[in-house]
């Protein structure tokens, strides 16, 4: 069983919803979860994302030890305490993080040595720091283990010895974790796009137990079709009892695809980024808001949306704060971004619990194609 109770409500083909309870507050899955890259979801507060109706956010674990510090967070009273977000947290590794902004990462059976991005100071980042820093000093509910993200594209080999040395980081991970009642700690299967090498990590794992089980190493470059022939193979091998998280994923139609192989889990930048870019998402896609045909355009983004960016602003309003370069141009994107991932989550929980998720998701594929 995981370590929070995960009590499932309906299921639709391998697409399921149901509850996560933590001992901050419920995830209703499948969830998406906003990123708080260094203790804030960008260009928003903590009440804006959690009236957009998010659950649990995602803190990082590389940008959070050098600025403002683990152990300084720690003083503070933890990330919650300093994010001002009172429900779940998940924490990553920071693995991905130290090979992708690292600089001069040098990697070991230890662990990965490296310079800080910020001010080239030196660190070590192992599975047991790993850990130490997500639960015991961020105090994160869901910390993920020590892993290596592996690259794309890489041979068979390559890919090989990155999952092999993520499974030993796996057990380091669990065993610095420990035993511990009111927080939790995720596997990560890797091995690219190789299903043998998928299938070794995802037995691996669950041989080892883990709370819950997260598919990395995609959305790194490989394609739409690979992504899902990966679920396709992966998610089967994977507890039903257990909640699986697909990180770094996605767009409305990744989303919706992986839901309907059974992931229960999701976060990604996305939203924030293209606030930041003058863009708003639908299930069409990102509109783009710089574009001189929403100069005059008095339409809201979505007049029937609860959310006052997306409802109370006009789309010319909106096109002039973009192109003048207004903060509040990338706050109401933004708000209006994360409103719009929560709501298209109740939507797919909704579609589960009602058997029509087939439906709605020839509804957004038909929607990215148009």
């Amino acid at each position: 069983m995981s370590k929070f109770a995960f009590d499932l409500k309906a299921t639709d083909g391998a697409a399921r919803t149901g509850v996560l309870h933590t001992p901050r507050g419920r995830i209703r899955t499948p969830a998406f979860m906003p990123v708080g890259t260094a203790a804030t979801v960008k260009a928003m507060t903590m009440d804006m994302v959690r009236d957009a109706g998010a659950d649990i956010i995602l803190g990082n674990t590389y940008h959070l030890m050098l600025r403002p510090g683990a152990e300084r967070m720690k003083r503070l009273g933890g990330l919650h305490k300093f994010s001002t977000w009172k429900g779940p947290i998940l924490t990553d590794s920071g693995g991905f993080q130290v090979f992708s902004l690292a600089a001069l990462a040098k990697k070991s059976e230890e662990g990965v040595a490296f310079q800080s991005h910020i001010d080239g100071s030196r660190h070590m980042l192992t599975p047991e720091r790993s850990i130490e820093i997500q639960a015991d000093l961020l105090g994160a509910d869901i910390s993920m283990q020590f892993d290596e993200c592996t690259p794309f594209p890489a041979t068979h080999e390559e890919a090989k010895t990155s999952m092999e040395l993520s499974l030993r980081w796996a057990e380091r991970s669990k065993t610095a974790f420990g035993t511990r009642d009111d927080q939790a700690l995720f596997g990560i299967v890797q091995g690219s796009v190789y299903e043998d090498l998928r299938e070794q990590s995802a037995r691996g794992l669950t041989q080892m137990g883990f709370d819950g089980y997260a598919v990395g190493g995609l959305a790194v470059g490989e394609g739409f079709d690979a992504m899902v022939r990966m679920l396709d193979f992966t998610v089967p091998m994977l507890p039903q009892t257990h909640p699986r998280y697909l990180m770094g994923v996605g767009r409305p139609i990744d989303i919706i695809e992986a839901v309907a192989r059974g992931i229960d889990m999701f976060d990604c930048v996305i939203p924030t980024r293209s606030g930041r870019h003058g863009q708003a998402w639908s299930d069409a896609g990102p509109v783009n808001l710089k574009k001189a045909c929403f100069a005059e355009d008095l339409s809201p983004l979505d007049e029937t949306s609860d959310c006052p960016a997306s409802r109370d602003y006009s789309r010319a309003y909106l096109h002039h704060l973009v192109r003048a370069n207004e903060y509040l141009g990338a706050i109401l994107l933004s708000w209006h971004n994360i409103a719009y991932y929560q709501g298209l989550m109740v939507r797919i929980r909704n579609a589960i619990a009602a058997g029509t998720l087939e439906a709605l998701r020839r509804q957004i594929a038909g929607s990215a194609k148009a």
